[in-house]
C-alpha cells in the first residue's frame, strides 16, 4: 500500500509504503465510533483522527495530513458539501462522502461528486452481521481505492440549467461538432453502449453534453445505489440535448434518448420485431456488481455488436472487460478512457490490457470519437 500527498490537481504524488491515514469528519460520536472501529480492522488503514465539524476537521487536516477524508454530507455549521467546496479549492485530497439514502441525501451526494469528491458510500443501516460485514468490505475498498485515485480539478458548483433555456449549440464543442452533427445519419439498431464506476458520474457528465439531440440511443451501466441513480439520471436530463432518463420494464429503445440502469437491477438490452427494448434483470450480481456492465455488454454482443460503440470510462475493478473485448471480437468499435484522466483507471486498463479497446481517448476527446465512429456504422 502507498501513501501519497497531492502536490499537484490531479497527479498522486507517492510517498512510499505504509497504511492508508484516514481522518473521519461526522457530527455524530456513534458514526465516527463505528467509521474508526471498521476502518481500523484492516491493517493497511490507519485512522489518524476525527473531527466533529468542518472547523475541527479543517485544524486536524493542517496537523495530521491524512491521505483520504471520509466525510459527512449533513453537518452542524458548515455542512460537508460547503467544506468539501472550499476544500476542493485550496487543498484537493480524496474524499469519500458518508450520505443518508434519502433525496436530500442523494442531490448533496451528487454535488460532492461534482466538486471532486472521489467516491461515496451510504450511512450503515446495520441490520444483520451480513449487512455489516458487507458494509465493511465496500467502505474499506473505497477507502483504498480513493487513496490511489487522481483527484480531479475544482470546478465551482454551478445548479444545473435546464437544457430548453441553453443556446442549441450549448453541447456542441464548436463547429466541428456542429458539422457532424449535420452530416449524422443514423439506422435502425445503431446503438452506444457505455460502463462506468468510481468517478463516472461526473465522466458521463463530460461525455453526454457533448452529444447532440440526434444521436442513436445510449445505453448506461454506472454503479450507482439505487437511491441515487434516479436524481443521477434526472441530472442528466437536464444538462444534456438528449433525453436522459432511468431505464424501465420494456421501456423501448429510440434514437435521441438516453438509458440508465437502475441502481438494483442488470440492464438487458433486448430485441423483437426489428426494435430494441430494456429489460430489468433481478438475477445475483456479476462481478460483484448489480447492475453490471458485464450483462449489458454481453447483450448487446448477442444482438447488434456490429452496430454499437462501446465505451469504458473511469472505475474501479474489471467489471465489463472481458464481455468488451467479446463486443470488440464480434465487430464493434470499443473506446476506453486513457489513465490520465481516469479518477481510477481500473475498469478501462483491465479492458485495454485484455485487449478488448480499439482505442484509448483522454476523457474530453470521448464524445467525438464516438460520433465520428457511430458515423461509419
Amino acid at each position: 500500500m502507498q501513501n501519497h500527498s497531492y502536490t499537484d490537481r490531479g497527479t498522486p504524488c507517492f510517498a512510499g509504503g505504509g497504511k492508508v491515514r484516514v481522518l473521519v469528519v461526522d457530527d455524530s460520536p456513534l458514526m465516527r465510533k463505528m467509521l474508526t472501529s471498521i476502518l481500523s480492522s484492516d491493517p493497511d488503514i490507519e485512522v489518524v483522527g476525527q473531527a466533529a465539524d468542518a472547523y475541527q476537521a479543517r485544524e486536524q487536516i493542517k496537523a495530521l495530513n491524512p491521505d483520504v477524508l471520509t466525510l459527512d454530507v449533513e453537518m452542524p455549521g458548515m455542512n460537508g458539501i460547503q467544506f468539501l467546496s472550499n476544500l476542493m479549492r485550496l487543498r484537493p485530497m480524496p474524499v469519500v462522502m458518508v450520505s443518508a439514502l434519502t433525496s436530500e441525501g442523494s442531490t448533496a451526494t451528487l454535488d460532492a461528486l461534482e466538486l471532486g469528491a472521489v467516491d461515496f458510500i451510504e450511512k450503515p443501516k446495520v441490520k444483520s452481521e451480513a449487512v455489516l460485514n458487507n458494509y465493511t468490505r465496500g467502505i474499506i475498498e473505497k477507502v483504498k481505492n480513493a487513496s490511489r485515485a487522481r483527484v480531479q480539478n475544482f470546478r465551482p458548483h454551478v445548479a444545473a440549467v435546464p437544457v430548453q433555456s441553453r443556446p442549441a449549440s450549448t453541447a456542441a464543442t464548436g463547429s466541428s461538432m456542429q458539422r457532424l452533427q449535420s452530416r449524422m445519419s443514423l439506422t435502425s439498431g445503431k446503438m452506444v453502449a457505455i460502463g462506468s464506476s468510481t468517478g463516472g458520474t461526473e465522466a458521463l457528465k463530460e461525455v453526454l453534453t457533448r452529444f447532440p439531440a440526434d444521436m442513436p440511443p445510449v445505453v448506461i451501466t454506472q454503479h450507482i445505489p439505487a437511491a441515487f441513480s434516479a436524481s443521477f439520471a434526472e441530472r442528466m436530463n437536464a444538462i444534456c440535448e438528449m433525453t436522459v432518463a432511468q431505464a424501465t420494464e420494456g421501456m423501448e429503445i429510440v434514437n435521441g434518448h438516453v438509458y440508465i440502469a437502475p441502481g438494483d437491477r442488470h440492464l438487458v438490452v433486448c430485441s423483437s420485431a426489428g426494435k430494441l427494448y430494456c429489460h430489468l434483470d433481478d438475477s445475483e450480481p456479476v462481478n460483484q456488481h448489480k447492475p453490471s456492465v458485464e450483462v449489458m455488454f454481453d447483450s448487446i454482443c448477442k444482438i447488434a455488436p456490429r452496430k454499437t460503440v462501446a465505451v469504458m470510462l473511469t472505475g474501479m475493478g474489471d467489471d465489463g472487460a472481458d464481455a468488451m473485448k467479446r463486443l470488440r471480437e464480434a465487430g464493434s468499435y470499443t473506446v476506453a478512457q486513457d489513465e490520465a484522466t481516469s479518477v481510477v483507471w481500473g475498469m478501462p486498463g483491465q479492458a485495454y490490457k485484455r485487449g478488448a479497446v480499439v482505442k484509448l481517448k483522454p476523457l474530453q476527446e470521448i464524445a467525438n470519437e464516438v460520433i465520428s465512429q457511430i458515423q461509419k456504422i
